[in-house]
C-alpha cells in the first residue's frame, strides 16, 4: 500500500511517500480502506523526535482517519464489509497516513451519512480531546468564564463552540485575522495576542484551556480565580506545576472510546459543533502539511483526502 513515512528524525523533509507493507486485522481488530487521515500537531513532535526515538522504520505517523472496513479479526461480528467508519489510532499507535490502517473495533464508531469521511477525519481527535478536556477534565459548567488559548486551532476551535453549547463565557486568544471566524464559533471576547498581554485583559476566570503551550501556558495560571483549574494538552504528558496553590494544573487524559466519538458527531449533527474549516492535501504532500502544521499559524484542520 501506499503511504506517508519517514525513515530518520528530522525537519518536514523527510517525510515520503512511497510503498510499505499492508496491515493486517488480528483477533479484534478491523482493516480499514483510510480515505482520508488528519494531520495532528502530535504528528511533526514525533517527526522532530520530541517524543521517544523511533527506531523501528518506515515510520507511518497519523492518529485519526475514516475509511471503509475492508477486512474482519477472527469471530469480529460487530462491523461488516463496506461499514463507512472513522476514528482515532490507541495510544501509543500510528499508521493513519496510509492506504490502510488495523485498528481495535471497540474504538472505531460508525460514520454518519451526512458527513464526509474528510470532515470525520478532521473531527475525530479534536472532537475526543475537546471533549475529554471541556467536560470530563474542566467539567465546566454554564454560567462559568471560561479562556481557550489559541482559538482559531482544531481542538480549541471545537472547545469554543463546545464550551458556549455548555452554556459558558468564553475568552480567546488569536490573531486579528481570526476575530471574525472566531466570532462566528461564538466566542464572547477575543484577544490578539499580537497587540494585547492576555493577563491584563482578562482576570477572574473559572477555567483555563491552554491549547499552546510554553509561556503562554504558565502565564495562564495568572487570570484563573481563587479554587479556578487549567487544563493543558501543550505541555508535554504531565501539566505543568501551578506557581498558586489556590487552583488545580490538569493534564487531560484523552483516551480512546467509542462513545466520545460519538458524541463527536452527535454535536456535529445536531448543529451545536461546525465543523472546523479544512484545508485538503494528497498523502504525496505530507511534508508540505508538516511545515505548515509545524509553523502553527493555520485554521482549523489540515487533512489527506488518501481515496
Amino acid at each position: 500500500m501506499k503511504a506517508a513515512y519517514f525513515m530518520k528524525h528530522g525537519g518536514p523533509e523527510v517525510m515520503q511517500y512511497g510503498d510499505v507493507p499492508d496491515p493486517v486485522a488480528g483477533p479484534g481488530q478491523v482493516l480499514i480502506d483510510v480515505h482520508a487521515a488528519s494531520v495532528n500537531g502530535a504528528d511533526w513532535k514525533v517527526r522532530a523526535g520530541h517524543y521517544a526515538p523511533i527506531t523501528d522504520v518506515p515510520y507511518v505517523p497519523g492518529r485519526d482517519f475514516s475509511g471503509v472496513v475492508s477486512a474482519l479479526g477472527a469471530g469480529l461480528a460487530e462491523f461488516a464489509l463496506g461499514d463507512a467508519v472513522f476514528g482515532v489510532c490507541d495510544v501509543g499507535q500510528e499508521a493513519a497516513y496510509a492506504e490502510k490502517v488495523a485498528i481495535r473495533s471497540a474504538i472505531v464508531a460508525r460514520k454518519p451519512a451526512s458527513l464526509t469521511h474528510v470532515e470525520c477525519a478532521a473531527l475525530s481527535l479534536i472532537g475526543l480531546t475537546a471533549l475529554c478536556s471541556i467536560e470530563d477534565t474542566l467539567q465546566l459548567k454554564s454560567g462559568e468564564t471560561i479562556l481557550i488559548q489559541g482559538g482559531a486551532g482544531g481542538v480549541a476551535s471545537f472547545a469554543i463552540q463546545l464550551s458556549k453549547h455548555i452554556g459558558a463565557r468564553v475568552i480567546t486568544t488569536a490573531s486579528a485575522a481570526n476575530r471574525d471566524y472566531l466570532r462566528t464559533l461564538g466566542a464572547d471576547q477575543i484577544i490578539d495576542y499580537n497587540a494585547q498581554d492576555f493577563t491584563q485583559a482578562v482576570s477572574g476566570c473559572d477555567a483555563v484551556f491552554d491549547t499552546v503551550g510554553g509561556d503562554v501556558a504558565k502565564r495562564s495560571f495568572g487570570v484563573l480565580r481563587p479554587g479556578g483549574r487549567a487544563a493543558f494538552i501543550a505541555s508535554g504528558n504531565t501539566a505543568p506545576v501551578s506557581p498558586r496553590a489556590d487552583v488545580a494544573s490538569l493534564r487531560p487524559k484523552v483516551g480512546r472510546d467509542r462513545a466520545h466519538l460519538e458524541r463527536t458527531v452527535a454535536l456535529v449533527t445536531g448543529g451545536a459543533v461546525r465543523v472546523p474549516e479544512i484545508t485538503i492535501y494528497a498523502l504525496s504532500q505530507a511534508a508540505a502539511a508538516h511545515a505548515v502544521s509545524e509553523g502553527r499559524h493555520f485554521r482549523g484542520k489540515l487533512v489527506f483526502k488518501v481515496r
